[in-house]
This record gives structure tokens, sequence and C-alpha cells, in this order.
């Protein structure tokens, strides 16, 4: 998705009131590609912002909620500082942090183990700060888990004869027990997309960061080990292994179970949309996903 680099007039107008000395020949457009929000790396006269303008209110209102939980939970250095925000735009004006983004970092494999661990430590605190949960949003988390379930019932209907037999079996699990198995799990407010896209890490200072709040909510602690759990620990249990140790703990069997079964709806998913879309990536995305849960322990 392209974009131009240059604010719309208006927000531009909304940010130069709360930004001195913003330089408009220094606007990048880093929105990320899939992505529904629009976001711009602004050159300041202290420095980087990020300009983000939401798809949606309630996009708008996770992000700030985020960020004054990352305040709560985090240190300075590890999240973004919420400077500005609009609800009827919806847009946000954040600090930058030092570093690049994880994902496609050339790291070398103790560097990556030691950025995977720091990834848990921080998810730690971020889940072990207190956010009181309502009924009302407990309800609403097993009504999501319940829909994930019926979900994965729909597509194994529709797709079930495009699946292994092992691959069946593995998203009828999910259907059928999905719901119970949540019922046992640990709550906690979620940062909702927890993965090396949405982390920073700055080698000089070894200081690692998290970014992108826009889908955080109250949920299954163990939904934030998902992306993880289905991409990047099949093939590299060394970083599962620094993660877990970060995190201060094993996942019970309960959390290792649903976890699979978590990613095995994700991956059917994928796979679902992308033959729906003639999507190639996403058709891979969720072949190899369901492929890795099939042989995951559970």
């Amino acid at each position: 998705m392209t974009h131009a680099t240059c604010l719309p007039p208006d927000l531009h107008q909304w940010v130069s009131r709360h930004v001195a000395s913003m330089d408009t020949a220094a606007v990048t457009d880093a929105s990320w590609p899939r992505g529904d929000s629009r976001v711009w790396r602004v050159r300041a006269v202290h420095g980087e912002i990020f300009v983000k303008l939401y798809p949606s209110t309630e996009k708008y209102e996770r992000e700030v909620q985020g960020c004054e939980h990352a305040t709560r939970a985090l240190a300075p250095h590890e999240a973004p500082r919420l400077l500005a925000s609009d609800p009827q735009r919806p847009a946000v004006i954040l600090s930058a942090l030092p570093g690049g983004v994880v994902r496609g970092l050339p790291l070398e494999v103790a560097e990556e183990q030691r950025v995977h661990r720091l990834a848990g430590d921080l998810l730690r605190r971020w889940h072990g700060t207190d956010k009181p949960i309502s009924d009302r949003e407990h309800r609403r988390i097993m009504e999501s888990v319940t829909a994930q379930a019926e979900e994965a019932a729909l597509i194994l209907k529709s797709l079930g004869n495009q699946l292994s037999p092992a691959e069946r079996n593995l998203v009828r699990d999910t259907a059928r027990d999905l719901p119970d198995l949540a019922r046992a799990l640990p709550l906690a407010y979620r940062h909702g997309d927890y993965s090396p896209r949405n982390w920073l890490w700055d080698e000089a200072t070894g200081h690692h960061g998290l970014i992108d709040f826009e889908e955080a909510a109250s949920g299954l602690a163990v939904e934030d080990l998902v992306w993880l759990c289905g991409a990047a620990w099949p093939t590299r249990p060394d970083l599962r292994e620094a993660f877990l140790a970060g995190y201060g703990r094993l996942l019970t069997s309960t959390e290792q179970r649903a976890l699979v079964l978590l990613a095995s709806r994700l991956g059917v998913s994928y796979l679902s949309t992308g033959l729906t879309k003639t999507d190639t990536v996403l058709i891979d995305r969720g072949r190899t996903v369901l492929q890795h849960m099939v042989r995951a322990p559970r």
C-alpha cells in the first residue's frame, strides 16, 4: 500500500499546534503495508515524533489506553509516550524511541536470543501490571473465544477437503475444545499484536521497546504468544526458551494446548481468507502455521 508522504492539511494544522518547529520537508510515510492506520514519521526541533491516524474510534481508544498502561508498566525508553490526542479525527502524536524494528534486523543468534529474552521480560511486566477486568469485559472475552471456535468450525466445514487428516483433526479440536480451555486460563491486559514487527531494538544501549497499541485490550494472556507460537518457535526452539526465561515461567499444559489451538485457528483463518481473495501470501502463511501446529506439543 502506497501513501503520500505529506500530512493531510487538517492533520498538519493540528500537529503544528502541538509540535514546535515541525519540518514539513522531513515527513516520511511509516504505515504498515497491510494495516488500516496511517502513520507518519515527522522531524521536529526536539527530535522525531510519530503521527498516527486511525480508521476507527475503537482503535484510537485502544492506542490511548495502551499508552496509559505502558506508562504504568514500562520504563520510559520501552514505549512511546502520548504527546497529544484528538478523538474527533481520531489521531495521536507519539514520541519516538531509539532503535529499529526487530523484524528484518540482521541479528546474530546470540543477540536475537537476547532480544527475545527481553521481550519476554517486557511482556511479563506488561501483563503483571494490574488493570481490573469487569464482568462485562470477562463476558466479551469469552464471547470472543467462542467466536474463534465457531469460525474454525465453519472453515472446517467449507475447506475440510483442502486440509490433511491431521490438520482437520486439529481444527476440529479447536472448534470443540477452545471455549472450555479458555475458562481455565489467566486473563490480562493484552498488547494484542505482540510480535517482532512491533518490537524495537537499540543495539547501542541494549534497550528493547514496544510500539503499536491499537489492538490492546483485556483478554487471555496467552493470546499475546500466538504469533510466536505459530511463526517463530516451531523452527527456533532456542527463541522460545529465551522468551520464556524472560517471561519468568514455563507455560502450563492448559496454556500450551490453548496456545496451539489459538494458533491453529489463526492459521486456518489465514488460509480461508487467502483462498477467498486469491492471496498467495496468506495461503502460504496459513498452510505453514497449520503444518507447524500439527507437530507442536499439546
